[in-house]
């Protein structure tokens, strides 16, 4: 049960159901973080309170700052037209006393999942492979996942994209292989001469192995969080 904007929008509709449907939300969300596993729930619980405070911080006008609905496109104006949904004064304070109410617990919340990101993130080590190439937007990630013995190998890609006023930074990435981290005779660095002779258009690939002692959940805790501690490297 994930939580959206629109668990708030139907406060005035049925008050006691929209907080029911949010502590489920909370409960399972903090369920998740209890066996370490940290994503999505963590990045859509952060995006969702950006959101409320968005709107509880520009004030007086909770009406106005309401999302509309999609009722066309105007081709000639290259624009979407919305259609406000219509909210009665009752609905406009339901909906501000469930946010002021669920924004402690989300808070909390929260901070539950970044501690765990934090206690990953300090038992992250990073390291290149071989010599670093000036051009480093492109390359591979080993990261191990010590759960099942295994190292990942997946190369990355950084895309820039720009908002009005902000230049944001995506890693994109894609598994390759995965190579059991007993095998004989296969370093980092050998790894990465397989990887250039098996892709001729990467000929020096920046290359970044992590390590850890930890046995938390990969996909949902350990490349998310190597993914972040790499684009902190690539741009500190």
């Amino acid at each position: 049960m994930s939580l959206t904007l629109q668990t708030f929008l139907s406060a005035g509709r049925d008050f006691e159901a929209s907080r029911y449907r949010i502590l489920e939300g909370l409960r399972r969300v903090r369920q998740e973080f209890t066996h370490n596993r940290i994503y999505p729930g963590l990045s859509e619980l952060m995006e969702l309170y950006g959101t409320l405070r968005i709107i509880t911080d520009n004030g007086t006008n909770l009406r106005d700052q309401l999302p509309g609905r999609i009722a066309g496109i105007d081709l000639q104006g290259q624009r979407v037209i919305y259609h406000n949904e219509a909210f009665s004064n009752d609905d406009i304070l339901a909906v501000e006393e469930l946010i002021r109410w669920a924004m402690p617990l989300i808070h909390r919340a929260i901070e539950e999942g970044q501690t765990i990101f934090n206690f990953v993130d300090e038992h992250l080590t990073l390291e290149h492979v071989g010599l670093l190439p000036s051009y480093v937007e492109e390359g591979y990630l080993l990261i191990p996942e010590m759960q099942q013995g295994l190292l990942h190998v997946i190369q990355y890609q950084v895309s820039i994209f720009t908002s009005e006023n902000e230049r944001y930074r995506n890693l994109r990435t894609t598994s390759i292989k995965t190579v059991s981290l007993n095998q004989l005779g296969m370093t980092a660095a050998s790894l990465k001469m397989l990887l250039i002779a098996e892709n001729r258009l990467l000929p020096n690939p920046a290359t970044y192995i992590f390590q850890t002692d930890l046995e938390f959940p990969f996909a949902e805790t350990m490349l998310p969080v190597a993914k972040r501690k790499l684009l902190r490297r690539l741009f500190s």
